[in-house]
């Protein structure tokens, strides 16, 4: 998926649909600049993969001086809070996600698969309950409704002429003004809705999204916010959730997971909840609202009709930095990358996919090049919605110990960045003191690979306070 790809032949140009000649650069009809094109990924849906919670790991870091975290996972283990020099850290039921004992550290892995048997049954098992995103065949862009990008390239525009000031600048060839019905005036391409392309800036975290090149409609959502704890010093939070496209109404899962998480955060936190306690909370908070819309009346549906087989449903992934500690949770296979401010520094992925690909490689089945090349790679074995197993939220608690930047992302990103230090190849250098830039910057990463699928990002900046500095999360 992170790999390169070869531009492959066009059977038909994507500005009027008439077959190319062999070795064109140019559309013979309409002019259409055949190398612009970019090529299609390799790249399959979203899956997730739940896997059994082990014993808890022995010999616990040291606490803080937070209340106990009542809530977790299901295994009740609260996840110890470390001290890494490379970010590593123990999921909420115990298990190392990193280190040379676990069974996919490999190089450019900043965290391990979570051990664990597999459903009795083997790989095909019938137990193994997983949700295939309808986009899992490559060439399915027709019965899905995605379609390419229309002409033309925004890469390919002349942006020389401005239209005048104060006038809206056209998405695509970003030169042209938009008229009064959405259109531009110079290249005639109908303008985003609302939320095909969203930005949020707060002085400590931004966000954006976008329904990149080939769906119509954006199905992924975001939520950022601050608060203050009880002690007066801040909390940040960062929350991205990718709809289910084989559910129904995706986009309203989505949407409602982020504003009930990011309400519930905001809730607990200032009243003193743990942080990992308040993410666990947040996530079931989200998994109802989701739920909720299973129980709507028929009506609601109708406009979503030929997606009525299975119920809203959508994953999740936040992250929260208050008092020194970063704690993150997730369901689903969206992503939190950590990238230092020194980037010969270790980078490291925070959180382990539930999918079908990271349950095979934890096996020991596959390796991971194998398991990823798999079309079924990307089929989530967990996720929110009322046609869900049970719910495992899964969290973990890092303790930093220098600068550096949380990358909050769906799979429309890490598909072309997967590793960490891809990732922070990405990352503009200046994204610490420019998160808003940086998450447009990374987008466009997308998008220029090739936006296949909807991206959301958010980027939030981790500061470390210098040693003296007093604390209620100070170890104990």
């Amino acid at each position: 998926m992170s790999q390169s790809h070869q531009q492959p032949a066009l059977a038909k140009c994507p500005g009027c649909e008439e077959p190319p000649a062999a070795g064109d650069l140019f559309c013979g009809v309409c002019g259409y600049d055949l190398s612009a094109v970019p090529a299609r990924p390799d790249d399959r849906p979203t899956m997730a993969i739940t896997v059994p919670p082990a014993a808890p790991a022995a010999g616990a870091a040291g606490a803080v001086r937070w209340p106990a975290a009542e809530e977790t996972d299901s295994s009740d283990v609260p996840a110890p809070v470390v001290r890494p020099a490379d970010v590593p850290g123990t999921d909420s039921g115990g298990r190392p996600l990193t280190g040379p004992d676990t069974p996919d550290a490999t190089p450019g892995r900043g965290a391990g698969s979570p051990a664990g048997p597999l459903p009795a049954g083997g790989p095909g098992a019938a137990a193994v309950r997983v949700r295939h995103d309808d986009r899992a065949d490559p060439g399915g862009a027709e019965a899905s409704g995605d379609f390419a990008l229309a002409a033309p390239d925004p890469r390919a525009a002349d942006h020389a002429a401005a239209p005048a000031s104060g006038a809206k600048v056209c998405v695509a060839c970003r030169s042209g003004r938009v008229d009064p019905d959405g259109y531009c005036e110079n290249c005639g391409h109908a303008q985003p809705r609302e939320r095909d392309h969203m930005e949020q800036e707060l002085d400590a975290v931004a966000a954006v999204s976008d329904r990149g090149l080939r769906h119509h409609r954006n199905e992924d959502s975001f939520a950022v916010s601050s608060t203050a704890l009880p002690d007066g010093s801040a909390a940040v939070v960062a929350i991205v959730c990718d709809g289910v496209s084989s559910a129904s109404r995706p986009d309203e899962a989505s949407a409602a997971a982020a504003s009930a998480a990011n309400e519930a955060l905001l809730e607990s936190l200032p009243r003193g909840t743990h942080p990992q306690t308040a993410m666990h909370e947040a996530i079931v908070a989200a998994s109802e609202a989701v739920n909720a819309l299973a129980r709507e009346p028929a009506g609601a549906r109708e406009h979503d009709a030929h997606r009525h087989q299975n119920a809203p449903a959508c994953t999740l992934v936040g992250a929260i930095a208050a008092g020194g500690l970063l704690i993150v949770g997730w369901v689903g296979d969206s992503r939190v990358y950590w990238v230092p401010e020194d980037r010969t520094q270790p980078t490291a992925r925070l959180t382990e996919d539930d999918s079908w690909a990271a349950q095979m490689v934890a096996a020991g089945l596959m390796n991971e090049a194998e398991a990823y090349a798999d079309e079924r790679a990307h089929a989530i074995t967990g996720w929110l919605g009322a046609d869900a197993y049970e719910l495992e939220p899964h969290t973990a608690a890092f303790k930093p110990d220098r600068p550096g930047l949380v990358v909050v992302c769906t799979d429309g990103l890490w598909n072309y960045a997967e590793s960490g230090e891809e990732m922070a190849a990405a990352v503009p250098a200046d994204a610490g003191d420019q998160p808003l830039r940086a998450a447009r910057a990374l987008v466009g990463h997308a998008l220029d690979g090739g936006g296949h699928d909807n991206v959301t990002v958010a980027l939030l900046p981790f500061a470390v306070r210098p040693q003296g500095a007093g604390s209620a999360c100070d170890t104990a």
